[in-house]
């Protein structure tokens, strides 16, 4: 059995590596990119960001950002 600190993780994230390359959107079942500095999972083809929490991704559309709305509330090209 493997024990979890022998697990490699990302330290900036705490999230593994390793989860990040087979997780999927659940809407469109498309990779995911991962942004670093906002800490999400962003799907372009659903626009939408899904948050990771204490190094958890919460792979729940009701708790996605909208890329769209967030755009939209930015207002006119700045």
């Amino acid at each position: 059995m493997t024990d979890e600190k022998d697990l490699p993780r990302d330290n900036t994230s705490g999230v593994d590596p390793r989860l990040l390359e087979v997780l999927i959107c659940p809407v469109t079942r498309q990779g995911l990119a991962y942004d670093r500095a906002a800490n999400e999972l962003i799907s372009p083809k659903a626009r939408l960001a899904y948050p990771i929490r204490n190094g958890i991704p919460i792979m729940l559309v009701e708790e996605a950002r909208d890329l769209d709305m967030a755009a939209s509330e930015k207002g006119p090209s700045e």
